[in-house]
C-alpha cells in the first residue's frame, strides 16, 4: 500500500488549492474527491472575490494578498481562471433606511459608495428601479470557480500529485495518530490527513470523535445556459440574510441540534442575486436552508418558484429565463472565520474549511498552510 505525506479529502477549491501548494513544497500528496462530476459549493458558486471586505488587520491582509494572487494565478497555473474585475451592486430594498445600510459597511477595507436609484439604474440597466431605495457599489473580483478548480488540479498533477475519485468513509487510527483514510474500495496511508470537504467536514470529523463548530447550509440556485441578455454587474442584496441565518444557527444552544438528523433549525431565507459568467451563462439565487441532514430532500419546484419570484422583483428580465435548479452544501463556522490547522488530540489530522468568503483568501491561506507544513512558523 502506497503511503503519502499528505492526503487531502475534498476536491473543491480549498482541497485543490491546498493539494497544489503542498505538492509545490515537495510533499507527496493524494487528493480524494467523491464525485467525478463535482456537485459541491465550488461548482455552484457565484465566483465573487470580495477583496474589499476585510474588517480586521488580519482579514484585510488576507484579502490584499489574496487578490494579488488571483491577478497572477492564471499565469502561475498555466490555466485561465477567467479572472476579471467588475462592479458589484448591493441593492437596498425600497423603504429601507439607506444611510443605516451604509453605516454597516463603514468599517470595511474599501467601503462601498452609496448610489441613488437613478445612478444604480445607469450602472445596471436591467435593474427594476422601483424595487430599490438605492444601492451600494464597489469594484469586485470575479472568476470562474470551475475553471479555477480545474487549473489548480492540472497544476497539482503536473507537480506529480495523485488524484483519485473515491468517497472517504472513515479515518485510520493507530494509537494517538491518524495514519490514513478509508474509502469504499481501498485504504490509503499517510503522515497527515487534511479535511477540505466543506459542509461534509463536520460529519467526517464527528466520525473520528471530534466535535467542531463547523456547520452547513443547503444552498439552492438557478443556472442558465449562455443567453444573449447582458447583465453588466454582479447583483446582490446589501443586507445578506444568509449571514444572519448562520449566526443564529451556530449559537451554542443550537449546536447539539446539528447532530440530530431531520431537523430544520431555522426557516429558510432568500438572498436575491445574479451573476453572468464570461460565456453568457447566469447563476441566480440564492435560497439557503439550515437542515441538519446532509441528504435532506427539499421541494425543488417550490424553491425554484421562490427564487424566480424574488429575482423578478429586482431583475425582472431574468425571472422567466429557462434555467436548471441546483443545490449544494455550503460550510460556515461560528464566527465567519475559516477553521484551519491541526485539530483534535490525535496527531496527523488537520482541517481547512468553514470559509464564508472563500475564493479570495483560499490561495493565500493554502500557500501559508503548505509553508507551515515545512516547519516555518506563521502567526
Amino acid at each position: 500500500m502506497k503511503s503519502y505525506d499528505w492526503i487531502v479529502v475534498g476536491g473543491g477549491i480549498t482541497g485543490a488549492a491546498l493539494s497544489y501548494e503542498l505538492a509545490k513544497k515537495g510533499f507527496s500528496v493524494l487528493l480524494l474527491e467523491r464525485d467525478a462530476a463535482p456537485q459541491n459549493a465550488t461548482r455552484f458558486s457565484y465566483g465573487g472575490l470580495a477583496y474589499w471586505s476585510g474588517t480586521t488587520d488580519l482579514t484585510r491582509q488576507l484579502c490584499r494578498e489574496g487578490i494579488e494572487r488571483h491577478r497572477n494565478l492564471s499565469a502561475e497555473l498555466d490555466g485561465d481562471t477567467e479572472f476579471r474585475e467588475l462592479d458589484l451592486l448591493l441593492t437596498i430594498d425600497a423603504g429601507a433606511d439607506a444611510e443605516k445600510v451604509v453605516a454597516n459597511y463603514a468599517h470595511f477595507a474599501i467601503p462601498p459608495q452609496l448610489l441613488n436609484v437613478e445612478e444604480a439604474g445607469e450602472l445596471e440597466p436591467l435593474l427594476n428601479k422601483s424595487a430599490i431605495a438605492g444601492a451600494l457599489s464597489v469594484r469586485h473580483g470575479h472568476l470562474s470557480p470551475t475553471a479555477t478548480n480545474q487549473a489548480y488540479c492540472q497544476g497539482f498533477l503536473r507537480l506529480g500529485g495523485t488524484r483519485e475519485i473515491a468517497e472517504v468513509i472513515g479515518l485510520i487510527e493507530e494509537g494517538n495518530r491518524i495514519s490514513g483514510v478509508k474509502t469504499a474500495t481501498a485504504n490509503y496511508r499517510c503522515e497527515n490527513v487534511v479535511i477540505c470537504a466543506g459542509g461534509w467536514s463536520r460529519s467526517l470529523l464527528k466520525a473520528a470523535g471530534i466535535s467542531v463548530r463547523l456547520y452547513f447550509t443547503r444552498a439552492e440556485i438557478l443556472e442558465t445556459a449562455p443567453v444573449d441578455l447582458k447583465l453588466r454587474t454582479l447583483v446582490m442584496p446589501a443586507v445578506l440574510k444568509r449571514f444572519e441565518l448562520e449566526a443564529e444557527a451556530s449559537k451554542i444552544e443550537v449546536d447539539r441540534l446539528w447532530d440530530e438528523p431531520g431537523k430544520e433549525l431555522l426557516p429558510s431565507i432568500l438572498d436575491v442575486g445574479a451573476i453572468q459568467f464570461k460565456d453568457g451563462s447566469l447563476r441566480i439565487g440564492q435560497l439557503s436552508r439550515t437542515l441538519s441532514d446532509l441528504n435532506a430532500k427539499v421541494d425543488r419546484q417550490a424553491s425554484e418558484a421562490a427564487i424566480r419570484a424574488g429575482i423578478g422583483k429586482v431583475l425582472p428580465a431574468l425571472a422567466n429565463l429557462r434555467a436548471s435548479w441546483h443545490d449544494c452544501i455550503v460550510a460556515f463556522s461560528a464566527d465567519r472565520l475559516p477553521i484551519v490547522g491541526a485539530i483534535g488530540t490525535k496527531t496527523g489530522l488537520h482541517v481547512f474549511s468553514g470559509l464564508s468568503n472563500p475564493l479570495v483568501i483560499v490561495p493565500v491561506l493554502a500557500e501559508r498552510f503548505a509553508d507551515r507544513a515545512t516547519g516555518n512558523e506563521d502567526w
